[in-house]
């Protein structure tokens, strides 16, 4: 199991080390499935809703301009033809559905392999905590969380901050810079870790981390079960089911 060490916010050194579990930070990094997972999220982020008329659906349109023959003029049945200034849309866009299918196994597998990448390169880092208060004695917060990355040396880099939610003056003091963004650690995702250049946690979001992944990764083998289980279920029933003298 590898382990990184755990920073002091005010950057004054360490504060002792945080395991990362291989499972989670060590995988083999799969580029594919972190494709076709931020794809996904780029695709559910799409409204859909963008419409344009067909000529079926513009007004007016329902006199014949002029007459078939004898005007020198090309025929025409319709001033709302795709044509004609007003007209029509021809192929234009309609509502749709742009999400992508993509199962729970591979969104695990391509969080994992995005944060194994991260933590390759040394770019996985853990803090003791966020001390950024609310205090008269002390600078605003905006102030605050600039020194604070100014300490670890982030400054010039696009930083995720992975909290546990209730961090609220810290929340609001990193939402303010351009190259932070702020997340809660149930909210992680591919696209956010492979869009930035550093994952930061607090102890107590990566605590909270790990927990829940060794509880999805329990549910998902606890599902595979059932689904053999039943599986072996049918196959009972399909060998009861067979008539006398067949083989």
């Amino acid at each position: 199991m590898a382990s990184v060490d755990v920073r002091k916010a005010d950057g004054s050194g360490k504060a002792g080390k945080a395991e990362l579990p291989e499972e989670i930070f060590g995988v083999q990094v799969n580029i594919p499935v972190m494709h076709r997972v931020v794809r996904a999220q780029e695709a559910a982020a799409r409204a859909g809703t963008h419409d344009t008329k067909t000529r079926a659906e513009v007004r007016g349109g329902g006199k014949k301009p002029w007459r078939q023959k004898g005007t020198g003029r090309a025929r025409q049945g319709s001033s709302r033809a795709p044509q004609w200034t007003g007209g029509g849309v021809v192929f234009g866009p309609h509502p749709r559905d742009y999400s992508i299918r993509v199962n729970k196994k591979e969104k695990q597998l391509a969080l994992r392999s995005a944060l194994s990448d991260r933590r390759s390169d040394g770019n996985v880092m853990v803090l003791d905590n966020l001390s950024i208060e609310r205090d008269d004695e002390r600078p605003r917060l905006t102030r605050q969380a600039t020194k604070l990355l100014a300490g670890l040396d982030l400054t010039d880099r696009k930083v995720l901050l992975v909290v546990e939610g209730v961090e609220t003056d810290a929340i609001l003091a990193f939402r303010n810079l351009d190259r932070v963004h702020v997340i809660n650690f149930d909210q992680l995702n591919t696209y956010d870790v492979l869009y930035s250049d550093v994952v930061v946690f607090t102890r107590a979001s990566l605590d909270a981390f790990l927990g829940r992944q060794n509880g999805a990764a329990a549910s998902t083998d606890a599902e595979d079960d059932a689904g053999d289980d039943a599986g072996d279920d049918e196959e009972d029933e399909l060998v009861l089911e067979k008539p006398e003298g067949a083989k």
